[in-house]
């Protein structure tokens, strides 16, 4: 069989061959040569794509049967790396000895195969002594394809610090040739891919930029290489034999902040995300997957935000470049994070920018991505897309909860604690888009898409690795769910762990968490039975039920006014019932705190703990909700004075300064207030007056 032939009986022959030698492997028995040699053979770059996938299912699995063997006998990884080159080297170098281009070809294209499928193997035959040497006299005069595939392959070693080490200056500047020249654009994509690398490779190596003679300036030659994918992308219709490359190469440069200005154009992001839809349409384009994941890393890269940094991780990166001292602190990596190309203001445009060139579009095709690389980096995207609120409308009518709801679908989970941290991004956007609009206008008019999403968004409030911001938005998005329906409601209470670790997070120092537990715990009080009889409702363990009505006095109490407003609105609601009533009451005979808290809602003047329930002389207008509130609990608390000691309830009430509260308020002394409250607060003044009547009559 003439191993550099590429006809139709030759390709036919190798599969059958890599069927049997498959076959084989699955069976751990060692392959026969003849079926080595046609596994080498399969990775000619003329064979038919079919060919090359197979051939990769092959290779992959005889390096996992040779190092699992290998593991078992020597108990150490390095006993697989060196029995899988004692079985290709020999292979790779006769071909590489070999006169006929055709044969150079072949064992250059299985050494790059090799790259992919088990790195260090490949390494371990690169640094071979002589090896690099033999491969250095290729590139002396050769064929254009021979060119090729050398380059290609020196870009697949330059991304491994190992071969890096061992690659002679001659190398570099072949590549560099390479790069330049203008009449093979794939040639000059591989080298420039290759030289990528080695920067990229040569910086993290040293711990820092590097400038060398071969290498040149780093900066100067990111700009250059950029400007010249950018051109061989945009201006080619054909860009099939060096799309993998140039894309990748972007993947490598698109993490500069001047990089990432650069590619968003439009006619560049248009030119990449037409690539993925073209190979999606087309069955004959192998290299989908490849393409897809470098156009996603390249929109991601764009898209990012800097990060969010915590108070306590501002203080140890403080600590840090204080440890580092002097200029030595302003590293790489501390100068993009703060570069002023990575601003909001500039990301956001970077965004809107994506959005406009059609990235809604490959992200639903990528959200069906088999590679869970490629799907994490779709809630990458996403959740930089969401940031900015002016583009959430676009994301929800492009079917962005449908993509995200497949993504986060594809994680494995039983419980929070198992779910891959990694899910907990594309969870986060999804919370993001249900806190914007109504239940129906983001998850549409079919319930079951709503319950669906009430297991991600829980196991977001749960998950131990889950930020104090995806807490949040979390619990903003299953308050918004909750409202929609007692269905809902219950669906979200119902979820285990989930209310206690909200009730949990009531005691959290940071406000903003508090005030979403806050209206969680509120909607799921007014949807759910279940927690409402927890908080209420519920006739029996009294100690149970006083402890979560003093919770919700103590939040009724803070500062921040939408958590006031959503505890006493929980309160108000229970208060209806006799038990949560006489909660209240003993509550407030225990600490004399209750009845101030209430009289607070309604005159912020109301000093607590007051035993006359004096005010400032300046009277305090309140907010019309918490007025509202305040005057509910007190009517309802009135109402159950049947089961109340009448003699101590108006102690109490005379303690806390109720009867001044309403007198004022019905006097217009704290501002003018809607008819019904004032109707209300009235009721609440004659009852005031009915029960003290009664008091002093027995």
């Amino acid at each position: 069989m003439e191993t550099g032939s590429t006809s139709a009986s030759s390709a036919q022959e190798i599969e059958e061959s890599l069927d049997a030698l498959l076959d084989r492997a699955r069976r751990s028995q060692s392959p026969l040569p003849q079926q080595l040699f046609s596994l080498v053979a399969a990775f000619i770059p003329s064979h038919p794509p079919p060919l090359h996938t197979k051939a990769y299912l092959v290779l992959s699995t005889l390096c996992q049967n040779v190092r699992s063997s290998a593991s078992e006998k020597n108990q150490q990884e390095e006993a697989g790396t060196e029995s899988l080159a004692r079985i290709f080297q020999p292979l790779i170098a006769s071909r590489l000895s070999e006169s006929k281009d055709s044969d150079i070809i072949t064992g250059v294209s299985f050494l790059y195969a090799l790259f992919q499928v088990d790195r260090q193997s490949a390494s371990y035959i690169f640094q071979d002594d002589g090896f690099v040497d033999l491969l250095s006299t290729l590139i002396v005069s050769p064929s254009p394809p021979l060119s090729l595939a050398v380059a290609r392959l020196f870009a697949q070693a330059s991304g491994h610090k190992t071969c890096r080490m061992v690659f002679p200056t001659e190398v570099v500047t072949w590549l560099r040739s390479q790069s330049r020249q203008a009449g093979d654009h794939a040639i000059r994509a591989a080298g420039i891919l290759a030289l990528i690398k080695l920067s990229r490779g040569t910086t993290s190596d040293s711990s820092g930029p590097v400038e060398s003679p071969s290498l040149g300036n780093v900066e100067r030659q990111d700009e250059e290489f950029t400007a010249q994918l950018m051109e061989m992308i945009v201006g080619n219709t054909d860009t099939r034999t060096f799309v993998n490359d140039a894309v990748e190469g972007l993947t490598y440069l698109s993490v500069a902040p001047p990089i990432k200005q650069s590619l968003a154009d439009t006619a560049v992001l248009r030119t990449l995300f037409t690539l993925v839809q073209k190979r999606t349409k087309s069955a004959g384009l192998p290299d989908h997957a490849t393409v897809l994941y470098g156009v996603l890393a390249i929109t991601a890269n764009i898209c990012a935000y800097k990060p969010r940094l915590s108070q306590e991780e501002r203080q140890v990166a403080k600590l840090h470049k204080l440890a580092q001292g002097g200029k030595q602190s302003d590293s790489q990596g501390d100068e993009e994070l703060s570069h002023p190309l990575d601003a909001d203001i500039h990301v956001q445009t970077r965004c809107r920018t994506a959005i406009d060139s059609g990235i809604l579009g490959v992200l639903a095709v990528a959200a069906g991505a088999e590679s869970a690389a490629s799907r994490d980096l779709v809630g990458r995207i996403y959740l930089s897309l969401v940031e900015d609120k002016r583009n959430r409308g676009r994301i929800l009518q492009g079917g962005g909860v449908k993509n995200l709801s497949r993504t986060i679908k594809s994680y494995p989970s039983s419980s929070p604690d198992s779910l891959p941290s990694e899910a907990l991004v594309p969870i986060q956007a999804l919370a993001k888009l249900a806190i914007t609009s109504s239940p129906i206008q983001v998850f549409g008019p079919n319930e079951g898409n709503m319950m669906d999403a009430v297991r991600p968004l829980s196991q977001l409030v749960l998950h131990p690795s889950a930020s104090t911001l995806q807490q949040f938005e979390a619990m903003m998005a299953l308050t918004n769910l909750a409202s929609h329906s007692p269905v809902c409601a219950s669906k979200v209470a119902s979820f285990p762990n989930l209310l206690n670790r909200v009730e949990l997070l009531l005691l959290d120092d940071h406000t903003l968490v508090r005030r979403a537990s806050s209206e969680l715990i509120c909607n799921l009080i007014a949807g759910s039975d279940e927690v409402f009889a927890r908080y209420g409702g519920k006739e029996g363990n009294d100690q149970l039920r006083t402890s979560k009505i003093q919770l919700l006095i103590a939040m009724s109490d803070v500062e921040d006014l939408p958590t006031r407003l959503a505890a006493s609105g929980a309160l108000a609601m229970l208060t209806g019932t006799p038990g949560a009533c006489r909660a209240v009451f003993e509550l407030q005979r225990e600490r004399h705190r209750a009845f101030s808290v209430i009289g607070r809602l309604i005159d912020p003047s109301v000093q607590i703990g007051d035993a006359e329930g004096e005010s400032e002389a300046t009277p305090v207008k309140g907010d019309p909700g918490l007025v509202h509130r305040g005057v509910v609990c007190v009517r309802n608390i009135l109402s159950a004075e049947k089961s109340l000691s009448h003699t101590e309830l108006v102690e109490e009430v005379e303690r806390a300064g109720l009867f001044m509260v309403f007198s004022k308020l019905l006097n217009g002394d704290l501002g003018s207030y809607d008819s019904t409250i004032l109707q209300s607060a009235a009721e609440v003044a004659k009852m005031l007056a009915d029960v003290s009547t009664r008091v002093a009559r027995d």
